[in-house]
């Protein structure tokens, strides 16, 4: 069902109880409470800073095939033209690497074995992937909203991304939005819950995410998320 919503819709949410059963085919999310918990030690977004933004992020790279071991790669920066993000396009940004207990445990390495399946078999024809992976924390704050995605409804100029929610705390609304190429809004929901997931065939539509706000503006407010894009690498 998942394959064919993704195929016919080009995007999917998943609940957090399909999701965790859906994972766990592959292993028991042992790791899960050590998993979530890596979020809190997320170094700061300088570039989004210079913009007057909150955001906390790792990244990692990773290569895979059709099937067999998911390998990381070296650690590189991050890079998206400006054709798909006008805010921050054009530039290769470094980002503090994932660390390698969260990068080699059971729950991302599970997460990483699911995606790859699923999309596999949405493109046969692909033989090799580039998977990005990116931790995320937004913060909002009393004076400035959290903006989960500040470059506006946008693509990630991939094939396919899913977004997990790790953790919402002391935040409203974050409603994730999927847009036909003239902005039509075909679908939206939020993920409130950890294990939430949206899925998305990144070259049919386009994604936002509505800002979030602190609920007791006294409190620290944020939204946790795991981000990861699959891409076709190039063929040597």
């Amino acid at each position: 069902m998942l394959d064919l919503a993704l195929q016919e819709d080009h995007f999917a949410f998943v609940g957090a109880g399909v999701m965790r059963a859906l994972l766990e085919r592959y292993r028991p999310l042992e790791d899960w409470q050590g998993f979530a918990d890596s979020w809190n030690d997320l170094a700061a977004d300088p570039y989004l800073a210079r913009v007057g933004l909150h955001r906390r992020r790792r990244h990692a790279v990773f290569a895979a095939g059709a099937q067999g071991p998911i390998r990381r790669q070296p650690h590189q920066p991050h890079y998206q033209s400006r054709d798909y993000n006008n805010l921050q396009g054009g530039i290769a940004r470094e980002f503090q690497p994932i660390e390698d207990r969260i990068a080699e445990g059971a729950t991302l390495r599970t997460v990483l074995e699911f995606s790859r399946d699923l999309f596999a078999g949405l493109s046969p024809q692909t033989s090799q992937w580039r998977i990005e992976v990116h931790q995320f924390r937004i913060e909002a704050r009393a004076d400035a909203a959290g903006q989960p995605t500040p470059e506006g409804v946008h693509r990630d100029g991939v094939d396919y991304v899913l977004v997990l929610l790790i953790d919402r705390h002391n935040i409203s609304s974050g409603t994730t939005s999927f847009h036909l190429a003239d902005g039509t809004e075909i679908g939206s929901f939020t993920l409130t819950r950890p294990l939430d997931a949206a899925l998305a065939a990144d070259r049919h539509v386009y994604h936002g995410v509505t800002a979030v706000a602190p609920l007791d503006p006294d409190r620290p407010a944020w939204r946790d998320v795991l981000v990861v894009t699959f891409v076709a690498a190039p063929q040597a």
